[in-house]
């Protein structure tokens, strides 16, 4: 009886110590902080499980944690309760500036023989994903601790109004958000004579939905989560040319992941833009057709000139990324050196 009990106690010792040991070695794993305003059940979570899979298969293992509320998420980055961060292109800028520039408006955005050639500012987009996945570009993905691990399409992003008649008269005395008071869009909400309403990610559509705002911004993925054809109602629609296009990005700290990570996640998201642009495409073909609101003439081209011309001016104001805007300019005219703009030195010579 003795003997049994001392063999039971060490097969107890063993297990207890197997799954300590298992705990500790989850610990000591990075985290990524995934923002999801479905949480764990959400698309973008999904994305990030079979990204995380990949990576293990690479040599590369971190966890995951999922977040709601993406305020929240980026809080506990900033506090190290998180060594990466998996959101919003417009959140992950103030760490790392330059591959935020392909979301600045129209700077991936292409007008062919007077029309939006939406595959053709894919394409800027993916060659602008690419360029940032070669080893070369490692100095442009990179600042102090702080490192872009990749570039996740989200596709155009469109005005969604309350009432289309705001195209006619302009935007001036429009409720717009300005998510968490971010002074790049506070300076672009006062240059269209709009007025700021505070929101986030997690609460823009909802103000929309309920007439606090008067027009939103939003790729079209949003439009079904949202349910923002409340808000667009039958006055509403959503407008065909798209003010930029979309990103997420992973952000993380280098020194808390192994040497190379960060190249070879790049990498793998690049390889992956072609399958995420389809979600996108299917997005925006689930949006009625009767909502959309479509553009005149050759507005498409003068919009992309006062695009343009509000990207050099708030580059000067320091808004902007100089050179990130003189990277987009490049890969911009590579795919459609035919552009007039291609012909201006306005952000290239700075």
């Amino acid at each position: 009886m003795t003997l049994s009990w001392i063999h039971a106690g060490r097969r107890w010792a063993l297990a207890l110590g197997l799954l300590l040991g298992a705990s500790a070695a989850q610990a000591a794993l990075p985290t990524l902080c995934v923002w999801d305003p479905i949480g764990r059940g959400g698309q973008i979570f999904g994305v990030a499980r079979n990204y995380s899979w990949a990576m293990e298969a690479k040599g590369f293992k971190f966890q995951l944690r999922a977040y709601a509320d993406e305020a929240v998420a980026v809080e506990d980055f900033k506090v190290g309760q998180c060594d990466g961060l998996m959101a919003t292109t417009m959140r992950t800028k103030t760490w790392v500036a330059l591959p935020a520039a392909i979301d600045y408006p129209g700077a991936a955005t292409v007008v062919r023989d007077g029309k939006i050639d939406v595959k053709a500012s894919y394409e800027v987009v993916r060659r602008s994903v690419k360029a940032l996945a070669d080893p070369v570009a490692q100095k442009l993905t990179v600042q102090g601790r702080h490192e872009v691990a990749g570039i996740i399409p989200a596709g155009p992003t469109y005005l969604m109004m309350r009432d289309r008649q705001v195209l006619q008269r302009g935007l001036a005395g429009a409720r717009m958000p300005a998510f968490d008071n971010d002074k790049l869009m506070l300076y672009m909400i006062a240059k269209a004579g709009g007025v700021p309403v505070s929101v986030n990610t997690r609460s823009f559509g909802t103000a929309f939905n309920n007439g606090h705002l008067d027009v939103i911004f939003a790729p079209a993925v949003a439009f079904k989560a949202l349910e923002l054809h409340k808000g667009i109602g039958t006055k509403g629609g959503v407008s065909r040319f798209p003010l930029s296009f979309a990103t997420l990005q992973v952000l993380v700290l280098s020194d808390k992941f192994p040497a190379g990570f960060g190249l070879a996640s790049r990498q793998y998201w690049s390889e992956m833009f072609n399958t995420l642009v389809i979600g996108a495409e299917r997005a925006e073909a689930a949006i009625p057709a009767g909502l959309w609101v479509d553009y005149e003439g050759d507005a498409g081209l003068q919009f992309v000139t006062l695009q343009r011309d509000a990207r050099v001016e708030a580059a000067k104001a320091g808004y902007f990324s100089k050179l990130g805007l003189k990277f987009m300019k490049r890969v911009r005219c590579g795919v459609h050196p035919g552009a007039p703009d291609c012909a201006s030195p306005l952000e290239i010579q700075w």
